[in-house]
């Protein structure tokens, strides 16, 4: 068991094992740089450093080819922490070594908890538009609105994963049960019409499914492009009694709306809301260009925040560099759109957001410290010698 024990520590604190990760890493961002160009930088995060394995479909089945950045950077972790339990011994001579594997260990724990924790959402304003919600930007959810009251909307989302399965849903809300029929990532649609004879029957009985054509396309993943989910559910009654089918879409700009048992609902397939208890209003974009040319010189979007309880009202700048900090989420100028009348903020949730900053603050330290220490002895040793 003893020698089992001083092998595991031997490996684990072995200088060799660090120089051949490395290694690893740097064919690992490589690689992961050269694919950015097919697959954005959200999906090569996912792909390549997300991930204890880097992984190829061969055939339909998904073989891993190489290890991924969980993999490398948890041996990595443990490398670290093993050579310094059992090999490094405390000096002021060697202080600034400390910090600075401190502050690498550190900089290793925030990358695996931002991965785990963190969340993006997007906000999209038109000028003096209001929101309370952010959307996610991949994924979607199935919205059942209930109008019927005037003076207020009970809405049920359904994840759009749960449509991937053909079970039915039943939510305590609703009247009917939910059936997916079908689902696409990603696909276009098509008013029937516009396409001739199509022989093939329409995908839906219920609203403009019954005139559309769905087209699924392979999935993207570029950062500049967005999937466009589509399914077609049917609405299932007491007695087994079909309600029809419907197709939705996030192509389709208006929810589709239907009346049943006395009550009206909206249906719409939608990019995942974030509801919080205060608002956004834009009340002014600024888009700078250098002058005379379409360079953008500076982004800004004057804001102001509203809480639902009144403790907040005030309005704020936020632009490049310079983003709004509130209730746990940073909101960043990440871009416009319709001719400068709309500004699209992201929206991020990482609790662990200051550990590279301190990880950083800690390996600048403990290089500085550590050179001046190499500096000062240097100096020591050429006066004595002078």
């Amino acid at each position: 068991m003893c020698d089992i024990w001083n092998s595991f520590v031997k490996f684990f604190t072995s200088l060799q094992v660090t120089v051949v990760l490395l290694a690893l890493s740097i064919v690992l961002i490589f690689a992961a740089t050269l694919d950015q160009v097919n697959l954005g930088i959200w999906a090569v995060q996912e792909k390549y450093f997300r991930t204890f394995f880097v992984l190829w479909d061969i055939k339909g089945f998904p073989v891993p080819v190489f290890p991924g950045g969980y993999f490398i950077g948890g041996l990595l972790l443990l490398n670290l922490v093993a050579s310094h339990l059992y090999r490094f011994k405390f000096s002021w001579k060697k202080s600034g070594i400390f910090l600075t594997h401190a502050g690498l260990i550190i900089l290793l724990v925030g990358e695996l908890l931002t991965g785990l924790w963190q969340e993006e959402f997007q906000l999209r304003l038109d000028q003096g538009q209001t929101r309370n919600y952010s959307e996610s930007y991949r994924d979607n959810e199935l919205a059942i609105t209930d109008v019927t009251d005037p003076q207020w909307d009970q809405v049920v989302a359904i994840p759009a994963e749960h449509l991937l399965k053909n079970e039915p849903i039943q939510h305590e809300r609703l009247p009917f049960r939910v059936v997916s029929r079908s689902y696409y990532p990603n696909a276009t649609i098509q008013m029937r019409e516009q396409l001739g004879n199509v022989s093939t029957p329409p995908p839906a009985t219920r609203d403009i499914g019954a005139k559309l054509v769905v087209m699924p396309m392979a999935m993207t993943y570029k950062q500049n492009e967005r999937n466009l989910p589509t399914a077609v559910v049917e609405l299932i009654g007491p007695g087994n009694a079909s309600l029809g089918t419907w197709v939705v879409s996030s192509m389709l700009a208006q929810p589709q709306v239907f009346d049943y048992a006395g009550r009206t609902f909206r249906m719409a397939l939608r990019p995942t809301r974030a509801y919080k208890p205060y608002s956004l209003t834009l009340l002014k974009f600024s888009h700078d260009r250098y002058m005379g040319t379409e360079i953008p010189k500076n982004f800004a979007s004057k804001v102001r925040l509203h809480s639902a309880d009144g403790s907040t009202d005030r309005e704020t700048l936020i632009y490049m560099n310079n983003p709004l900090r509130y209730d746990g989420l940073t909101f960043y100028q990440a871009g416009f759109d319709n001719n400068d009348t709309t500004t699209i903020l992201q929206v991020v949730r990482n609790p662990s957001w200051l550990l590279p900053y301190i990880a950083c603050i800690l390996m600048g330290l403990g290089l500085s410290v550590q050179f001046s220490i190499h500096l000062f002895a240097f100096a020591n040793k050429r006066r004595k010698t002078a």
